[in-house]
């Protein structure tokens, strides 16, 4: 004869493997109450009880509110949904990414609806692969983006019509530099002239190292005239801490072109400032004038 465990129709079976199971089982009302939950769903909100979990409302746990309205809307439509992906927010404060799959559930004699769902906690395997990407979008010797960060930031802002500054930034004499004193003092060098550049930025400005002694900043949702006064701002504090002499090229995006565009628009900016040195002088830092 099977065994009563062996069989999901056994009342008592199915209690200890809402129990003992690692995922988050819960049910809430029609109005986001918590009704009912597992032991792993009510470590997921961080609290000791189910009469505790019974006191919270849904904003209390759910990270973008937004993203839950989205859900039930699925949820009203087709009656169920799957792997739908939430931030939940526990009781300590800290942000946990889960997928949830649940169906809803109407009350045959009083007409509620309950939402009756699973959740497994995904937060780990998120944050691995967002340090693989950005593992992938870094630069290994100085820390900066790399190139591939450029698809991803054209490909974040190819709809939304949003503008852009782009400054190049190239060391100057660095080939001379690196044959005379040797690689170890090169990459020195990169990394002192990106430390500069990271430091004296915004933080949502990115540094992007486009190879060799080239730099670019992206500056997000910036016009021409912030821009220019950002360029300006690099010369004043570079030339302020003696830093290694470079030459600069600026340009905001116009017309909705493309990113690289704008990069080629201030690259050549940049071929300007360095024509306008003469043989023979202490190198400086030059930026081009506006066209």
């Amino acid at each position: 004869m099977p065994s009563r465990f062996s069989r999901l129709d056994d009342a008592e079976a199915l209690r200890r493997f809402v129990r003992d199971l690692r995922e988050g089982i819960y049910v809430t009302d029609e109005a986001g109450r918590i009704v009912d939950g597992n032991p792993a769903f009510l470590a997921m909100l961080g609290v000791a009880s189910l009469e505790d979990a019974r006191k919270m409302k849904r904003t209390d746990f759910i990270g973008d509110a937004s993203h839950r309205e989205a859900e039930l809307l699925v949820l009203e439509r087709d009656g169920a949904v799957r792997d739908f992906e939430l931030e939940i927010r526990r009781r300590d404060g800290e942000i946990r990414t889960v997928i949830d799959t649940a169906y809803r559930c109407v009350d045959p004699e009083t007409g509620e609806v309950y939402y009756q769902g699973i959740l497994i906690d995904i937060t780990d395997r998120k944050r691995l692969e967002e340090r693989l990407l950005d593992q992938s979008l870094r630069d290994p010797l100085t820390g900066c983006w790399n190139r591939r960060y450029l698809t991803e930031f054209a490909a974040r802002h190819a709809d939304s019509g949003g503008t852009w500054g782009c400054i190049m930034v190239d060391i100057d004499h660095f080939k001379q530099y690196n044959d005379e004193f040797g690689h170890a003092a090169g990459d020195a060098i990169l990394n002192r002239v990106a430390r500069f550049l990271m430091r004296t930025t915004r933080a949502e400005e990115s540094t992007v190292r486009m190879g060799g002694d080239e730099f670019l900043l992206l500056l997000d949702g910036v016009d021409a005239a912030a821009t220019e006064n950002t360029s300006q701002r690099l010369v004043f504090l570079a030339n302020r801490e003696l830093l290694v002499p470079f030459s600069l090229g600026w340009a905001a995006r116009e017309d909705g072109e493309s990113l690289e565009k704008t990069i080629a628009r201030a690259d050549h900016r940049l071929l300007r400032a360095r024509g306008l040195t003469r043989s023979g002088e202490r190198p400086k830092i030059f930026l081009a004038p506006r066209s």
